[in-house]
Parts: C-alpha cells; sequence; structure tokens
C-alpha cells in the first residue's frame, strides 16, 4: 500500500544484490511520487531530441518542440544560424511568456506574433515595438534563454540542469563501439513507431534491463541468442547488455574491431541503457533507439526509432521482428503493473547472475527520489 502523506517515501537499496530487495509496490502506482520523478530525474537529465539532418539540416531552419511531451513539457526550439550553427534554446517570449515559434520552417529571425518581439536565430533579443521609455533595456535577460546541445553522430540531447557531462554520459557507448560509423545511420519513418503502454515507466526500463525473462517470454528471439553466453556490464549511469549469438548460426554479428574487448565474440547487439530513460539497441544493420516518456503513474509512450546503417542486414537475428518482441514485453509488464497494487505484495529479491541491471537502476531511482 502507498506510504501515509507524512511518510518520506523512501525506499533504501542495499548495495549487496544477494541482500537486497526491490523497491515495494506502491513506488509505481504512488501519483506524488510520480510527480516527484518529474523534477528529481528528469529534469536534470540527458534526453534525446531528434536528427539534426531531419530537423534543421540548412541555414535558416527552425524547429520547435515539447521536451520529453507528456513529461516535462519543456517548449524548447532547434535553430541553424547563417553561420551554420545548430543551437537549442527557450521557445518562450521573454516579454510576456508566448510561444516565439509554434510551426517548424526556414526564417530569417524568430518574431513573436503576440507583441512583435524579435530575436536573431541565436536567440539575441533584436527588437521591440513601443519600448522606447523603458530604463535598462534591453539586457541580457532579454534574450531566449540556452541550453546545452550535444551529439552522436546526428542525434541531438540536451538538458535542462545536466547533473552530468554528456560526455561522461555518452562515454560507455564511445568506448564499447565508437568504431561504428554513426554519421552513416540514416533515420527510416516507416521503421519508427509509438507504443502506448500502461505502466509506469520505471517498470518498463528494468524490464529492459535484464535478459532473465529472454527463454520465458520471447521465444523467437530466445531462439537467436545464446543465454548463457548472456552478459551484463554496469558503468556510472547506465547499463551494458551482450546479445551473443548462438555457435554456428547464420544470423549477422558484428565485425568487431580486433582492438575491441568484445573481438573474440559473435556479438548480435549491444543493447545500452542510459539513465534515466533512453535506450541504444544496436544491431549489425543499424541502431534501434528507444525514448520511455512518462505520461502518468501506470501509462508511458516508447518510441522506437529506426536507423538503418546495413540493409542488407534488415530483418534477420536478434534485430528482426522487434515489433513482435515488444508487444510481448507490453503484456508482460502490464500484467506486472496489476500486480504490483495488490494488498499482498511487499518486496521482492534479485537473482545475483540475471538481474545486476535491475538492481543498478533501481538503487540510482532510489537514491534520485530520496528526501535531501
Amino acid at each position: 500500500m502507498p506510504p501515509s502523506p507524512n511518510t518520506r517515501a523512501s525506499f533504501p537499496i542495499d548495495a549487496d544484490i544477494r541482500e537486497a530487495h526491490t523497491p515495494p509496490g506502491w513506488v509505481y502506482c504512488d501519483a506524488d511520487l510520480h510527480e516527484r520523478a518529474k523534477h528529481k530525474v528528469f529534469a536534470n537529465s540527458w534526453q534525446f531530441i531528434g536528427d539534426e539532418t531531419t530537423l534543421v539540416r540548412t541555414p535558416g531552419q527552425i524547429h520547435p518542440f515539447s521536451l520529453l511531451e507528456g513529461c516535462l513539457n519543456e517548449p524548447l526550439l532547434l535553430t541553424r544560424g547563417d553561420d551554420d550553427a545548430v543551437r537549442c534554446m527557450s521557445n518562450v517570449c521573454t516579454h510576456r511568456a508566448n510561444l516565439v515559434c509554434e510551426t517548424p520552417g526556414v526564417e530569417r529571425h524568430l518574431r513573436c506574433r503576440y507583441h512583435g518581439r524579435r530575436f536573431s536565430l541565436d536567440g539575441t533579443f533584436q527588437h521591440m515595438p513601443e519600448f522606447e521609455q523603458v530604463c535598462n533595456f534591453p539586457t541580457p535577460a532579454d534574450n531566449l534563454a540556452h541550453v546545452p546541445l550535444e551529439k552522436l553522430g546526428p542525434l541531438l540531447f540536451t538538458s535542462l540542469q545536466h547533473a552530468q557531462p554528456f560526455a561522461a554520459w555518452m562515454q560507455p557507448v564511445q568506448d564499447r563501439i565508437g568504431w561504428l560509423p554513426f554519421r552513416e545511420f540514416r533515420f527510416d519513418a516507416s521503421r519508427s513507431r509509438d507504443y502506448l503502454v500502461q505502466c509506469n515507466w520505471a517498470l518498463y526500463c528494468e524490464n529492459y534491463l535484464e535478459g532473465f525473462h529472454i527463454p520465458f517470454v520471447h521465444t523467437s528471439l530466445n531462439q537467436t541468442l545464446d543465454y548463457g553466453l548472456y552478459r551484463t556490464d554496469l558503468f556510472h549511469r547506465g547499463v551494458l547488455q551482450l546479445g551473443m549469438s548462438k555457435p554456428g548460426s547464420p544470423d549477422p554479428v558484428f565485425e568487431v574491431p580486433a582492438a575491441s574487448p568484445d573481438s573474440d565474440r559473435r556479438i548480435a547487439a549491444y543493447y545500452f541503457w542510459l539513465w534515466p530513460n533512453l535506450m541504444l539497441n544496436f544491431y549489425p544493420w543499424g541502431l534501434s533507439l528507444n525514448v520511455v516518456r512518462p505520461l502518468a503513474v501506470d501509462r508511458t509512450r516508447v518510441s522506437f526509432l529506426t536507423y538503418v546503417w546495413r540493409e542488407d542486414k534488415l530483418e534477420q537475428g536478434a534485430g528482426a521482428g522487434l515489433d513482435r518482441v515488444e508487444r510481448e514485453d507490453e503484456a508482460i509488464v502490464e500484467a506486472v503493473q496489476k500486480g504490483l497494487r495488490s494488498r499482498l505484495y511487499t518486496r521482492g529479491r534479485y537473482s545475483p547472475t540475471r538481474e545486476q541491471g535491475v538492481h543498478h537502476f533501481h538503487r540510482m531511482l532510489s537514491a534520485a527520489l530520496r528526501d535531501e
């Protein structure tokens, strides 16, 4: 049952996985804790924006968007200026808070349609009618506020209050598979879609973070991956799961460089999870990027975005049938969400050999939501 309003909503997770218990069921059902997560987890995390080659490809292009729609809903704006630099900034006018830009397009400058305040494409204040008598105007506060913009190949990321440098957050990906030509990955809208899942966002993430359920839930994937060789590596703000192809399988695997720690492995998939809600699934054909978007305490939207590198390897091996795998996962996590509401369920335990990623995630979540 949920804690009383006067109880500190904390759920310590023992550092020793052999001793630890999973979070209590109320963690996934408490609306107040869900609201807390918006500020404590998502507002200070790195979030995926999109692909610069499709959003702001040429100088003058602008692209308004809502950061983590359904959760943060922060109005932001991407622009590519005449200097060919891509920037990310607030899309809120510094006069009376109207949205500066409402539709994508190509512009020479930005003009708020409420009272005509004008900005350059880099967000600098340019002009405001009827303000000739205002004292000490303009000041830097009249410019549009900037937020950091970082890249992985053509992929763009930003953060409102980043608690960790982007390079450190993304470093495990670069270290392990930086040899992949990310710039050659191309977005394929026909293979991308959103899924609406009736469960808490954290429940969806923890399901992703273990291969324990593969033999029981994913019959087709289990025929492709060698469950005995499945491996989980932990790092500061994320988890890597290695899916190995079965010996003698004709399914495609990565051509791993000799200098890689995986050079002697038949890697069918690199499954990266980066705190708190990003999944980078690399297959020999390219990348399936998944963004988990919390909508309510028991409702989550998951965006599957496909970036193709080698078309000849599509629909083969671990990277095939992703829609089926997703629907199988949905059925399981939605059933678990119902079970977590049980008055008879308290907390579970972890498999030390198969649920290291889940335990790691729960410790991060517990720390982030802890009362000061």
